[in-house]
């Protein structure tokens, strides 16, 4: 296996991220003023208890984010988690319990569901995928066709799918694309300009002063054609990127590959949904990277309901 990119997981820089993005919930919501519904209809003094519901089977992804929201919004309550990040829920599973002022619990219900209910979208799709290619040994990546201001967290909700995560940002990796390529070689470009655009990309990273700066260590190019597979290969990039082959061309691909640079990782992508996803990780490509589960998973239906007064 080739070095991978950064995983997300739910660390000091996600939690940020988290934080800034409640705290924008917040302000449209309230926008330094009050949920006057609930200040009109609920006795300041009134305690109660509501369940966090999932309407519909899923993958749980957010779950500490809860905790988040309920203190930038600096509510009076209690909360009580009965499941955890990457578990599969069946369609009517308690997520969490609240308890504590009811203005309070009522004013924070819309940013703690859309939290909850985008992140765990996103989960379940992954799983969905994931499933779609189990037992060929190829592994589900994301993209950065990701929401503004979301990247960290729609990607650690693909971990907690089971994907697994591409660059979390330019910083990342050196990903020279077709445009890259265009800039590069000129309108004509023949075969080889992918194959000169890695070596003028390692010498760059091999000369580039100071050890201390993070510049990233993995290439990866992309092509389109077995032409340019074949002529970029003997320049040995980490992994080549195979944009919208056909499943023949990506078994031819993979051949070739494995005859010329073994070491080598293929990555296909464009053309991946449900239903084609299977096909392609069959051919014995080692990644297939999938934007719609960031910029396409539709939003898990979750509930808050209501249990009690105090």
């Amino acid at each position: 296996m080739a070095g991978d990119f950064r995983q997300i997981e739910w660390d000091a820089e996600t939690i940020e991220d988290c934080r800034q993005i409640i705290r924008l919930a917040i302000r449209e919501d309230l926008e330094r003023e009050h949920d006057w519904t609930t200040v009109a209809l609920v006795p300041a003094e009134r305690i109660g208890a509501a369940d966090i519901v999932a309407r519909e089977a899923g993958i749980v992804a957010g779950a500490p984010a809860l905790a988040l929201a309920i203190e930038e919004f600096g509510a009076t309550i209690s909360l009580d988690l009965a499941v955890a990040d990457g578990q599969a829920v069946a369609a009517g599973t308690r997520v969490a319990t609240i308890r504590g002022s009811v203005r309070d619990l009522l004013t924070a219900e819309r940013t703690l569901l859309n939290l909850l209910g985008r992140l765990m979208g996103i989960a379940t799709l992954t799983r969905t995928c994931v499933d779609a290619v189990a037992g060929t040994g190829c592994r589900v990546y994301d993209t950065r066709k990701t929401t503004p201001g979301w990247r960290r967290l729609e990607k650690y909700a693909v971990r907690c799918g089971g994907g697994h995560n591409h660059r979390t940002g330019l910083y990342d990796a050196v990903l020279i694309k077709d445009n890259h390529l265009a800039q590069f070689g000129g309108p004509d470009r023949s075969p080889d300009t992918a194959a000169a655009a890695v070596r003028q990309a390692r010498d760059f990273l091999r000369d580039f002063p100071g050890e201390s700066t993070g510049k990233p260590q993995i290439i990866e190019v992309e092509v389109d054609s077995l032409e340019q597979l074949a002529a970029v290969l003997p320049e040995r990039p980490d992994i080549v990127l195979l944009d919208n082959m056909s499943t023949p061309q990506l078994t031819e691909a993979a051949s070739i590959r494995d005859r010329e640079a073994s070491g080598v990782e293929l990555e296909a992508s464009g053309g991946v949904n449900l239903e084609t996803i299977g096909k392609i990780a069959a051919t014995g490509v080692d990644r297939v990277s999938v934007g719609a589960l960031t910029h396409s998973a539709k939003c898990l239906d979750v509930a808050l309901d209501y249990a009690s007064n105090g």
